[in-house]
């Protein structure tokens, strides 16, 4: 979750706008408890594992082979309101839970006390394998924190790689807006780099011990099935598919197209430029790299810059319906009478992302079907939509809305991100996602990442001039502490504080 997960809470009431050309409603958003359907219009014809496009960019290998990947297919659960999940056994014997996938954290976290909003929880004095550690951890998210004690015990994934890990569990003890009413699971697995950990970076993340003690490859693989359809069952789909060691071919269409990871904290990428529809937004690209531009499973939304996200809601009224403000800043829906589309009044949008050779980029397009998102209806007459962007004052964050798009595959090996065409995203035969290249980079600055310094780095500042405050704040206190001596005239050495004692009596 950019340390954030994003799940819909709404408070409900009517107002009524006309558009030009055809009537709409907007009211406030209201409790979100739909969940996604998998489209049936999915396309599963295997697939090489190796793909090339002849243009230079490097695309999909073949893993190693070492696990079996077609196994741990629609592995996941849930939607991107209320976030994908997937069972784990934690403990001896082993205690199912569902645990959310997260690439913008890296804590292993489960809930290991009793909670209004989840209907179970790890029982660490039943297990006979978890170990306490004796250390507290605290993690705060954009949505909610949770506090809790950090302890080691065996886990298992019954559609993940075959074997039993020890792994750094944080059992929560206590958490504030981070369960909330609808969800279906009892904890989150991180899943980005050991930097992010708390409380430091001692604290192996799940992946990393997964892939030290199995011997699979350093390579993950993520499918969201959510994209583009309608939010109106309570039930819990097979929601997509978390692939460990690899990348499943089956899962997806045509190339795998990647962009380098730039630094190893979150999954950071550059991105070089956007266009609405065919409107570059013609900014600085150092703008939507500020402070960072990241890939997060847990963050439900994309989340532009401020004046990114300003440049991209002027460029959609242009050729779009007159929307209150509420429908761009998430306050309110946009409904249409039962029938009625939007996705003729919303262009494409179409995110740049640089190469693995430098001087190259590709382009990874989403339809409005998928960033104006269907949500439960109010009254059974009206289907409404929300706005699936928002703005943001911590960097740029390519979240569900994007994702759920693609194959999305993390090759920590080489140190690099790749995007394909997701089998899932489809709706009524209409594939909703897009992906093109190579263009040429050589127009756009060397490094488009140069924004803000990273939180790490403030870290490791703040503690060094805390040290030095702390070193002269001693030195200080042993001057003042030591008594000062000076010879009288007649040579002796005389202490000055026993002369000041004897002037006070």
């Amino acid at each position: 979750m950019t340390h954030s997960t994003s799940v819909s809470i709404w408070a409900f009431s009517f107002s009524l706008f006309f558009g030009v050309s055809e009537c709409y409603f907007s009211i406030p958003l209201k409790l979100y408890t739909g969940k996604y359907n998998v489209s049936a219009d999915v396309n599963l014809t295997p697939l090489r594992r190796v793909a090339s496009d002849g243009n230079g960019l490097s695309l999909a290998s073949d893993p190693a082979g070492t696990v079996n990947l077609l196994d741990m297919a629609d592995n996941l659960q849930g939607d991107s309101g209320r976030g994908y999940y997937i069972e784990m056994s934690v403990g001896t014997p082993g205690q199912k839970l569902n645990i959310l996938v997260d690439t913008g954290s890296s804590n292993f976290a489960v809930a290991a006390a009793p909670h209004p909003f989840i209907t179970h929880y790890f029982n660490t004095a039943v297990s006979s394998t978890y170990r306490s550690t004796g250390r507290t951890v605290t993690v705060r998210y954009t949505q909610g924190n949770w506090e809790g004690e950090l302890g080691t015990d065996h886990v298992t994934i019954p559609q993940g790689p075959n074997g039993t890990t020890i792994i750094n569990i944080a059992a929560i003890l206590s958490s504030e807006g981070f369960f909330l009413p609808g969800v279906n699971w009892q904890g989150i697995l991180g899943l980005a780099y050991p930097i992010l950990a708390r409380p430091d970076s001692s604290v192996e993340p799940f992946f990393n011990s997964v892939v030290r003690q199995l011997g699979i490859p350093d390579i993950f693989s993520l499918q969201m099935c959510g994209a583009g359809l309608s939010a109106s069952s309570t039930a819990d789909p097979a929601g997509g598919s978390l692939i460990m060691g690899g990348a499943e071919p089956t899962l997806f269409r045509g190339s795998v197209w990647y962009t380098p990871i730039i630094e190893e904290w979150y999954y950071q990428v550059e991105v070089l430029k956007l266009e609405v529809g065919n409107l570059n937004l013609d900014l600085d690209c150092r703008e939507y790299n500020m402070d960072k531009a990241i890939v997060d499973s847990g963050t439900t939304l994309l989340r532009l810059p401020v004046n990114v996200f300003n440049a991209v809601v002027e460029a959609i009224t242009r050729s779009s319906l007159e929307f209150s403000s509420g429908f761009w800043d998430g306050t309110k829906l946009a409904c249409w009478m039962k029938g009625e589309t939007p996705w003729s009044f919303f262009p494409k949008l179409s995110i740049y992302l640089r190469g693995t050779n430098s001087s190259q980029s590709f382009r990874v397009t989403i339809l409005p079907q998928l960033y104006i998102q269907p949500i439960t209806d109010v009254d059974g007459s009206m289907d409404c939509f929300r706005f699936g962007v928002s703005s943001s004052t911590n960097g740029l964050v390519i979240g569900a809305t994007v994702m759920e798009g693609f194959y999305v595959v993390f090759d920590r090996a080489h140190k690099r991100l790749g995007f394909a065409l997701s089998n899932c995203a489809v709706n009524g035969g209409v594939a909703l996602s897009e992906i093109a290249g190579p263009f040429s980079a050589a127009d756009v600055a060397a490094n488009c990442s140069g924004g803000s310094p990273k939180e790490p780095l403030l870290w490791v500042i703040s503690y060094i001039l805390m040290a030095i405050c702390a070193v002269i704040l001693i030195i200080l206190l042993l001057l003042l502490a030591l008594p000062c001596r000076r010879r009288n005239h007649s040579g002796e050495i005389t202490d000055e504080s026993a002369l000041i004692r004897h002037r006070i009596k």
